[in-house]
């Protein structure tokens, strides 16, 4: 688990965890929508990404309806709150037991 307000060390962490996980459940909260760095990075490091949200980001601001995210992630779970989040480990878990 890591958590930073900082999109800078966000990065660093994925280049630093990357060869030693087998996927990524993230909540970008507002870099989601401007973030083209984050999303470079998420390309590059080539895991899995789950993106994860706690309010269904649909149904909120207009702007918070794009996420330059979502198109480098494997998926997206919005609006569950932090069901959410349990529904991503179970997502990650079950692909695990496929290998």
């Amino acid at each position: 688990v890591y958590q930073s307000n900082v999109e800078g060390e966000i990065i660093d962490y994925l280049y630093k965890i990357k060869d030693n996980v087998d996927g990524i459940i993230m909540n970008p909260g507002a870099l989601t929508h401007y973030s083209y760095a984050l999303r470079d990075c998420i390309s590059a490091i080539e895991k899995d990404v789950l993106e994860v949200h706690l309010s269904n980001v649909d149904n909120r601001e207009e702007f918070r309806k794009v996420s330059v995210i979502s198109p480098v992630a494997c998926g997206k779970i919005s609006g569950l709150g932090k069901e959410g989040y349990l529904l991503a480990i179970n997502f990650f878990s079950m692909k695990h037991e496929k290998k």
